[in-house]
């Protein structure tokens, strides 16, 4: 790794062969902004991969975002390129139709020829291997402020090109009030998880909440895609494991939260192929796999993709937990919404989704009304308790008269 100057890095970059090759940028809170202006100045044409991008993500023509889980830095980009799939198989990617020509990460300075990619794992690993046996580049950001986490998180300094020193805070989420309906959706859901089960909290407020509400549990475990706020609560509160490491892929929160990840022999980062594979989630005991949705249908379909044709998100790594909640012993796959969206003034149960499926068969369906427990039921009785405690009491009738001719037209079906 040698340490350079933007103008170094800015030569090594416009140099980068091809028409628009693909370059893989660390993304969450630890996007590398520097290196991300460097990329935008240096290269008229390029394909930038990246997780969640956030508000302030380059765009313009020429600059294309491809992703399979959209952040709020492009979901206005008209150029956006969404990738439909579970993020367990995004490193795959790289070493088939899509082998990236340089990488961008954000990382902690050397320590004893090594780094730290910190609060983002991710499918980093992954990129990082590829590009170096094709005799791509890899640059780094190198910050004070970056917690130095392990296991997966730890490059050695061999493996990187070019290092730019930019010393400076990383970006948090901005903090949610609470509001009643997503305090009793978590108070509702938290009820799944006994002592001792493994929890998985995916973005959102609800997940959010329902950390605070598991305070009470002990010996929980976490194997989660996200560490947040919530589990540094729940260490805090006494309600984990201590002899059990707390596995995550990346972490999403506040300051506090970053300066408790420094150093912690309890957190282990992992890449995205351990922390989201199906079957690594079901060995997990009494797996408690907690997601949102912004739609749900009679069916059991979950819409957490799209608003109306407009792509929001992906279907980032909900699929993969709730294969594997369901298959891990005692593990339940729950799936919490709000019953109505206000500022439409309609309902988000409905009868069948009309945009692509991000997960379906769960166990449980949540909503501030209460849960409905649709595992083993038949498809008319899941649909009946999806309607009774689930769907909001203003669209109940619509959606029975729905069910009843969904039911008609499945059995005149030849």
């Amino acid at each position: 790794m040698r340490i350079v100057n933007e103008q170094v890095i800015a030569r090594h970059l416009a140099a980068i062969k091809g028409p628009s090759p693909l370059i893989v940028v660390a993304g969450n809170f630890a996007t590398p902004w520097e290196l991300v202006r460097l990329l935008d100045a240096s290269l008229a044409s390029c394909r930038a991969l990246v997780l969640n991008p956030q508000s302030g993500w380059p765009c313009r023509d020429g600059f294309t975002t491809e992703t399979p889980f959209v952040g709020p830095g492009a979901r206005s980009d008209p150029r956006l390129v969404y990738l439909p799939m579970r993020l367990s198989l995004v490193p795959r990617l790289f070493d088939s139709v899509w082998p990236p020509d340089a990488v961008l990460i954000h990382t902690s300075p050397p320590r004893n020829g090594k780094v730290s990619l910190g609060i983002e794992v991710n499918i980093l690993p992954a990129a990082i291997e590829r590009v170096r046996r094709n005799g791509g580049l890899v640059i780094a950001q190198c910050n004070r402020n970056m917690p130095y986490t392990t296991a997966d998180a730890v490059v050695d300094v061999a493996d990187i090109d070019l290092a730019l020193e930019v010393d400076g805070p990383l970006p948090s989420p901005v903090a949610e009030r609470p509001d009643p309906t997503s305090t009793s959706i978590a108070d509702q859901v938290t009820r799944y998880a006994i002592d001792g089960a493994t929890i998985q909290l995916g973005i959102g407020q609800v997940p959010d909440i329902a950390a605070h509400f598991l305070g009470s549990r002990r010996h929980l475990r976490v194997w989660s895609e996200m560490v947040s706020d919530g589990v540094l609560h729940l260490e805090r509160a006494g309600a984990l494991d201590l002899d059990r490491a707390i596995c995550a892929s990346f972490i999403f929160g506040s300051q506090e939260l970053y300066a408790w990840a420094d150093d912690n022999p309890r957190l282990v980062m992992r890449r995205t192929e351990v922390v989201n594979d199906p079957g690594q989630i079901a060995a997990q005991p009494a797996l408690l796999s907690v997601n949102t949705a912004l739609q749900v249908d009679l069916f059991a379909q979950a819409n957490a993709s799209y608003v109306g044709s407009r792509i929001y998100s992906g279907f980032g790594g909900q699929p993969d937990f709730v294969v594997g909640a369901l298959h891990s012993d005692g593990g339940h796959a729950v799936v919490a919404l709000r019953s109505w969206h206000d500022k439409s003034g309609t309902s988000n149960i409905v009868p069948v989704l009309s945009v692509p499926v991000c997960s379906f068969q769960h166990s449980v369906v949540v909503s501030e009304h209460g849960p409905a427990e649709i595992f083993g039921r038949s498809q008319r009785a899941q649909a009946q308790l999806i309607i009774e405690r689930v769907a909001d009491p203003r669209a109940r009738a619509g959606l029975s008269e729905a069910a009843e001719r969904l039911a008609s037209e499945a059995l005149t079906v030849r």
